[in-house]
């Protein structure tokens, strides 16, 4: 009898923390690998704070270490904030505008969608507050009342 193998969309893959840089560098046209480590690190601390449980954990084991680091190096706030609210916060963090932060943070966290894959993206979005789709390039469906 033969062993199925796993859709390959729910097969990790392992990629350098260079590898993971140059994707969002190019992703993101940032005209340096260092604002590109810069992006990364700013909305991965970010959704560091608003990630918990199992999906944190199981991020955590998809990424790079140092990208891993990056959110686990903060504590989750217990304050959950929407899509947009993650934008404006990480705006006043950073003291960029909210354009800016809503490119970088949809450059890094498609990226972030792509190593997770689409199960785990799937619950990571179902997690968190509303809004949260669309800054990982997927589709925003409304949640059933």
């Amino acid at each position: 009898m033969a062993l199925l193998s796993p859709p390959a969309s729910s097969v990790p893959t392992t990629v350098t923390f260079d590898q993971m840089l140059e994707k969002v560098r190019y992703e993101g046209a940032y005209p340096t690998r260092r604002h590109a480590q810069d992006v990364v690190r700013r909305v991965l601390e970010a959704l560091g704070r608003q990630l918990t449980g199992d999906e944190r954990v199981d991020l955590a084991g998809r990424l790079p270490q140092e990208a891993a680091g990056y959110l686990a190096s903060q504590i989750p706030t217990g304050r959950p904030l929407t899509g947009w609210g993650f934008v404006k916060d990480l705006t006043e963090r950073t003291g960029g505008t909210l354009a800016t932060t809503r490119w970088d943070t949809g450059s890094v966290l498609g990226v972030v969608a792509r190593l997770a894959g689409d199960d785990l993206t799937a619950r990571i979005i179902g997690q968190l507050p509303d809004g949260y789709a669309l800054l990982f390039g997927r589709a925003q469906l409304a949640r059933a009342a």
